[in-house]
Parts: structure tokens; C-alpha cells; sequence
């Protein structure tokens, strides 16, 4: 379509498949630019028809039978119709021209005169706008459309009035003032009317419907951002989330989450039918404010009946679709659900199961309420995408948490969750896995009580990370504790330790796991602190130096002979003895806590050393400084530390004697201990440490050698210790009915709480503990 002038005003499919440009490189120019050629009709009759030369863009021109009609407007206004057909066709009169563009022409057209009154509009501008003609020919825009789209609409057909230039492609939203809740949008585009003296006199509007188009992208681009936007994190709570927040408002008004409270351990949802429904809100998301439609807050749980949607949906696996509240009777049943549907106008709603690799994990609803339009079947297919997609990233966080409990419950068993009570130290640790969501490592740390109140102090690392790692540790730590309840010197255990690991790698690498020795190698260092002399022998495997913070504020690395890694072999441990004044700290670390990326050990030692000195604070508190002033936010080493400072016994609480290696010599032992324990207060042990002592010095006089001397300590418990110059250990057995000895160690066994030997360098020492009385 063109005016007088022959400028295009319109211009449909058929035209752009004609001629090889579309509507907006057409309309507003002149039609001999477009095709080539001045149009010989424009200052001829109402009817023409001839042939006319077409050039097609990019291609050669070609002869095409054309019949213009001009079609009369109002108030002066003339515009001319164009119609260009194949040869051998026939072509309509300007009456039937004019009858078709009114009402069988695919493309919705208008015609505004200049106080934008329509003059003319065809049988598809009044379907899309859905007006009569009545209502739409004669009175302007706002009398007959309703919509946030009508302002804009008539001010840009002003503005084309005004300058004469198209204006095409924009997008509108109205509706017909008799049923304004059923606005459409569409794409509109305007075009100047000229005169005969290039004034304009009116517009030309088309109309398309892009819903259709629109929401295909749209749908498409709720699809793709589900697949960026959900499952950004591992965390069941966060991923149900963010299924609600995209679905708000762009698919729902009201969107909520449940899923099987066994899902946010990590376990198996059950399976099979069930009455009802126990479901755990993980997710609420509204267009109002706090989300006050919801009847279950995020957290908690609820109890859905067998006849509900989200009962259905987790016994059948397949999703409803409710139009209307009628609907719904398991809602009508309930009377809180039932006020908040009438309170907020919830109108349509879709349940969808949650259901990933054939495990249904819980129930997404949907609900509209400010959408005027019900859910169709369209938005159900939606839903279903957007929640399959969150399903396999809800799985996926439920694995993670499995897998994450299992090796935090390993981790547990093998780490020490509290420190043991005793007194030679005041301790506290603290262990950083080097995958903080994992929560595992192969760093470790301990502290076991030993015999005559002594204590060992124990930190070790195992080459890697994650559950093997893990595992490794778990193995080292309990053959350290199995080797210290032995009493074996530092240097010592440090031998049998290395002997493991040499094994462990061995087994490793013949069970299939293709393991080389050096792939499973550790560092360790064992310390043991005595409270009663104040001197700590230590040993290490490979292992950073201790640090010792003196009752001054000075601290300083102890000097300690080097020994090789674990898993070497071969190579011989040393130990070194230290006296550690009271109130001295000592630190036992990894390499973690002193090296990084960013860090150098050399560096770390110092910034070590300087946070520990000059504190007084407890070792807990410490712990927490060293952490937070050493440890980087990404870290990729495990880390431990192990801050212990150090007690001395009182010498009131520790007593010794000198035994003659004379069997006359038992009796008056026996009385000495006596007295002692009144003085202690400890009466009532009196009886049985006669026993335990008068068979202990007798077996050192009988068997062992001098020097022969009794200890007592009083501490948590009662500690009677015998020490001799023979390294023979005595050996609990069961005596015969008429043998004459054996029966003493087994009376010693029965009568306190525990017993054993400690090898010495000039003998051995025969121990036991009994419990104190309660008032003692």
C-alpha cells in the first residue's frame, strides 16, 4: 500500500518474498526506489493495471502484471493499493480489492486521519485489537483499547503525524475496553499518509501477533537460564531455592518446595506407597513481600494426606494440573490452605514430582494468583523442564551430602573429638582439611595419657588428601597409640612406624591400587612429657620443628636430630631430651599451617613464632590467633596444630623410696606407704596398696637387680610405680592349682585398673593405677 505521493505505507509477505526486502527496509521510501522504476499510476484513474518492471534485490528485474487501485479515505485522504500477480492470473476489480482488504487480508491494517479517528480498519486489525467496528471505526485509540500499551501507541502515531517518519516495530500491550483483562501484545508499526501536496494527512498502522514468537522465547530463555542459574552450589537448601526464585514471577505468582527429609542427610528417599506424605519445606518464593501465602515455613515439616497433590505426585510420579480451586478438594478440606487461597486469589496451580535417575526426591507447586490467564498445558510442560533440570542438581547435592557425611563420620572416628583428661599438659588443637568440603585429610594430631602421669603428644601428616589419605592416617594413628601404651621410647616408635608405612605401601601396591612406596609416605612427630622431672623427649620423621614458647614470651624452635620421612626405611631415628620450665608452651604443627602458595616455610616459621610470642592467653584461645593470622582463605594443604602447655606435678603429691634388696625390707615399705597415704588423705586405698606394693618390690627384689626404688604418685589416680635395674619384663599367666608362684601380677591385674612395663635405659618399671576415693 502507498499514498498519493507513492510512499509504501504497508507492505506485506507476499511483497518482501517479491521483491527481497522486508517491512522495515520498505516502508517510508518511495516504491520507484524500491523497484526501479516511477510507477505509472499515481497521476492516472482510480483503476490501472499493466505490467511493471520489478528488481529484485541482489537478482535481475523482471517483468510482473501489477493492478493498482486507489482507495478512497476520508477528509481528503487517498491512498493506493497495489496488487502484483504472476502472468496468466487474474486480477480483482478495485471493488473486490477493496471488499478483501477489509475483510479477508491476512495482515491487520488501519487507517488514522489526522485527529487519529480510524477511517479504516479491516476484519484482522479488529480480531487482534478484539473490537467491533462500532467500537473501533470512527472513535480514537483510548475510547475503544484499555492497556498500558494505548498511551504509548497513540503518541508515537502523533509523533509520526508530526515528522512524517515511520515508525515500525514496537511492542504494545492493550486490550478491549470491554474485557480489559485479556490484553495481547503485539508488534505495531506506523506509516505516513501524504497528500497530493506531501503533506501528511493520516497513518497507516499494521498490527502482528508475536505472542505466540514472544513466548516461545521466552520460554526457551527460562530454560537456559535454569540451566546456569539452578544447582550453582552443592547445598540441597540453596538449590531448592533457587528452582523457586526462577519461576517468580516469570511462570508463577507463588512458588514452593518440599522434599523428603532424608534428602538433606544424603540418604535414600524411601520407597513404595505410603499414606501420606512427610515432607521438608526447602523453598518459598512469592511476588509478595516475605512470602505470606505460605503455610509452612522453609525448614520445617510437613504432613501431606494420601489424597493430596504432593502425596499423588510422590506415589505416581506424575504431575496435576488444577484450573480451577473446584479442583482441588484436598485443599478445601484443609482451612488454613483454604483461607490463604481466598485471601490471595489463588486461581490455577501445578504440582510436579521431583524426580531424578528414578528416585522421586519431593514436590514443586506452582501458583498464580495475579496472572489472570490459568496454568495450560504449555506451562505443566515448562514446569516439568525446569524441574527435571533442578531434580538432577538436587541429586547430585544429595550424593555430595552422602559422600560429605561419610567421610566427615570417618574423619570423626579417626580424629580425637575432645582431648583426655590428665594434668601433665593444658592442651587444644586445631585440624583444617585442605578440602574444607570434604571436611578430610591426612593431617593428624593426639594426645595419650601415659604411665607415672606422663603424656604424649603426637602431630603427623600423610602425603595426599581426600578418603585414602584419611584412611592412611586412621591406620598410623591407632599403631601410634598401640605402640605408646607400650612405652616405647620416641626413637623407637618412630622405627616400628616407619616399618608400617614401608607395609602399607607394599600391600598397596600388590593389591592392584598401582601404588609406588612413595606415593604413601607421612612425617610424624611424637613427643613425651614427664610432670613430674619436667623433661620432654621428643622424636620426628621428616617432620617441621617444635616451637616452644618460654613462661617469658621468648619462643624459639627446638634443636632435634633430622630423621627421613616415613616409608623410606633403612635410615635410624634419634631422639632429644629437653627441660621445659613450668607454663612453657609447647607447639606441634604441619606444614600446611607454615606453607602455601604465597609462603615460603622459612616465612611461615617466622610469622609463627611471632604470633606465639609474648601471649599468655589459653592454648584455645591461641589456637584460634595462629588459625586466623596463618591460614589463607583457600587453602590447599591440610593443616594441624597442636598447642600444649605444660604443668609440673607439686612435690607433695609425689613420693619415693629406697628399697635394700633385702626380702625384710618389704614390711617397712609397706608401713612407709601407710603413713603416706594419711598424709595424702587416702585411707581407704590403703589396703589394697599394701597388696599391690608388697608384691611388686618382693618380685623386684626376687628377680630383678638394683637399684631397687618405690614411687607413689598422687594424681587423677593413684600411681604406684617400682623401679629396678634388670630390663626383664614380668609376663601375666595363669597359675596352675598346685603351683607355688604366678598368682602375683594376676592379683595386681584384678585389683587396681591397670598395669604394665615401661623399658628404660638402666632397667625397667613395673606400674599400676587404682582409683582415688571420690572425697580425695
Amino acid at each position: 500500500m502507498t499514498d498519493v505521493r507513492g510512499r509504501v505505507v504497508a507492505w506485506s509477505a507476499g511483497a518482501a518474498l517479491l521483491v527481497g526486502l522486508d517491512s522495515t527496509e520498505a516502508v517510508g521510501h518511495l516504491l520507484a526506489d524500491l523497484l526501479g522504476a516511477q510507477p505509472q499510476w499515481l497521476a492516472g484513474p482510480d483503476e490501472w493495471h499493466g505490467m511493471l518492471e520489478v528488481r529484485r534485490a541482489g537478482s535481475d528485474s523482471r517483468q510482473v502484471p501489477v493492478r493498482a487501485s486507489r482507495l478512497g479515505g476520508g477528509a481528503g485522504e487517498e491512498a493506493m493499493w497495489l496488487l502484483a500477480q504472476e502472468a496468466g492470473e487474474t486480477f480483482p476489480t478495485g471493488r473486490t480489492l477493496a471488499q478483501w482488504l477489509r475483510t479477508e487480508c491476512p495482515v491487520a491494517v488501519a487507517v488514522y486521519d489526522a485527529r487519529l479517528d480510524c477511517v479504516l480498519g479491516n476484519g484482522e486489525m479488529r480480531r487482534l485489537l478484539g473490537v467491533s467496528d462500532e467500537e473501533h471505526v470512527g472513535p480514537g485509540l483510548s475510547a475503544a483499547l484499555v492497556g498500558v500499551g494505548v498511551e504509548e501507541w497513540e503518541a508515537r502515531m502523533r509523533r509520526v503525524l508530526e515528522t512524517g517518519q515511520t515508525d515500525g516495530g514496537f511492542l504494545v500491550r492493550v486490550g478491549p475496553l470491554s474485557d480489559p483483562l485479556h490484553e495481547r501484545r503485539l508488534t505495531a508499526s506506523v506509516s505516513p499518509l501524504r497528500g497530493p501536496a506531501d503533506q501528511v494527512v493520516g497513518v497507516c498502522v499494521t498490527l502482528s501477533d508475536t505472542a505466540e514468537r514472544r513466548s516461545a522465547e521466552e520460554r526457551l530463555a527460562l530454560l537456559n537460564e535454569a540451566s546456569v542459574s539452578i544447582g550453582r552450589t552443592l547445598d540441597v537448601m540453596r538449590t531448592g531455592q533457587e528452582l523457586a526464585d526462577l519461576a517468580v514471577p516469570r511462570l508463577a505468582d507463588y512458588v514452593c518446595v518440599d522434599l523428603v527429609d532424608a534428602l538433606l542427610s544424603g540418604q535414600e528417599p524411601p520407597h513404595g506407597p505410603a499414606a501420606g506424605a512427610v515432607l521438608r519445606r526447602v523453598a518459598n518464593r512469592s511476588i509478595h513481600e516475605g512470602t505470606p501465602e505460605a503455610v509452612v515455613a522453609v525448614g520445617d515439616v510437613d504432613f501431606y494426606p494420601a489424597n493430596s497433590a504432593q502425596a499423588h505426585c510422590l506415589a505416581t510420579g506424575h504431575s496435576a494440573l488444577y484450573r480451577t480451586p473446584s479442583e482441588a478438594t484436598w485443599v478445601r478440606e484443609d482451612p488454613l490452605r483454604m483461607a490463604k487461597v481466598r485471601e490471595y486469589g489463588f486461581h490455577s496451580w501445578m504440582t510436579v514430582p521431583v524426580d531424578a535417575r528414578g528416585t522421586r526426591l519431593g514436590v514443586a507447586m506452582f501458583l498464580r494468583s495475579r496472572h489472570s490467564a490459568s496454568f495450560d498445558d504449555e506451562d505443566l510442560s515448562l514446569a516439568e523442564e525446569v524441574v527435571a533440570r533442578a531434580a538432577v542438581c538436587l541429586d547430585n547435592a544429595r550424593r555430595f551430602t552422602r559422600e560429605r557425611t561419610a567421610a566427615l563420620t570417618l574423619q570423626q572416628s579417626l580424629l580425637p573429638q575432645r582431648l583426655p583428661d590428665q594434668s601433665a599438659v593444658q592442651a587444644a588443637f586445631r585440624y583444617l582439611p585442605g578440602a574444607p568440603e570434604l571436611g578430610v585429610g591426612g593431617d593428624w594430631i593426639d594426645v595419650i595419657p601415659l604411665s607415672g602421669a606422663r603424656v604424649a603428644l603426637v602431630v603427623g601428616d600423610v602425603v595426599g588428601h581426600g578418603l585414602q589419605a584419611s584412611a592412611t592416617m586412621g591406620r598410623l594413628r591407632t599403631a601410634v597409640r598401640t605402640l605408646a601404651d607400650v612405652d616405647l621410647p620416641p626413637d623407637e616408635l618412630m622405627t616400628h612406624l616407619d616399618d608400617l608405612v614401608i607395609r602399607l605401601a607394599s600391600e598397596s601396591e600388590t593389591g592392584g591400587e598401582g601404588a609406588a612406596a612413595s606415593e604413601i609416605g607421612a612425617t610424624c612427630l611424637y613427643a613425651v612429657y614427664d610432670p613430674v622431672t619436667g623433661r620432654c623427649c621428643l622424636a620426628r620423621a621428616g617432620h617441621p620443628l617444635p616451637a616452644v614458647v618460654r613462661p617469658d614470651g621468648t619462643t624459639a624452635l627446638l634443636d632435634l636430630p633430622a630423621g627421613p620421612p616415613l616409608g623410606l626405611g633403612g635410615l635410624p631415628f634419634e631422639s632429644a631430651e629437653v627441660q621445659l620450665e613450668e607454663g612453657s608452651l609447647l607447639a606441634l604443627y604441619t606444614d600446611g599451617l607454615i606453607e602455601s602458595r604465597h609462603q615460603d616455610v622459612d616465612t611461615g616459621v617466622e610469622r609463627l613464632l611471632r604470633e606465639l610470642s609474648g601471649v599468655h592467653a589459653s592454648p584455645d584461645a591461641m589456637c584460634d590467633q595462629v588459625v586466623e593470622a596463618l591460614m589463607p582463605d583457600h587453602r590447599t594443604d591440610d593443616a594441624a596444630l597442636l598447642l600444649a602447655r605444660v604443668r609440673r606435678l607439686d612435690a607433695d603429691q609425689v613420693a619415693t623410696w629406697d628399697v635394700p634388696a633385702d626380702p625384710e625390707a618389704v614390711s617397712g615399705t609397706r608401713a612407709k606407704v601407710v603413713r603416706q597415704l594419711g598424709d595424702w588423705g587416702c585411707e581407704s586405698a590403703g589396703f589394697v596398696t599394701e597388696l599391690v606394693v608388697s608384691e611388686l618390690v618382693t618380685n623386684a627384689i626376687r628377680y630383678g637387680s638394683t637399684p631397687i626404688q618405690l614411687r607413689l604418685i598422687r594424681d587423677r589416680s593413684l600411681i604406684c610405680e617400682v623401679i629396678d635395674g634388670s630390663s626383664t619384663a614380668p609376663h601375666l599367666r595363669r597359675a596352675r592349682a598346685f603351683d607355688e608362684g604366678g598368682r602375683g601380677l594376676m592379683l595386681v591385674a584384678q585389683l587396681t585398673q591397670r598395669w604394665g612395663t615401661q623399658q628404660t635405659t638402666d632397667g625397667k618399671v613395673i606400674w599400676c593405677e587404682q582409683a582415688l576415693p571420690a572425697d580425695t
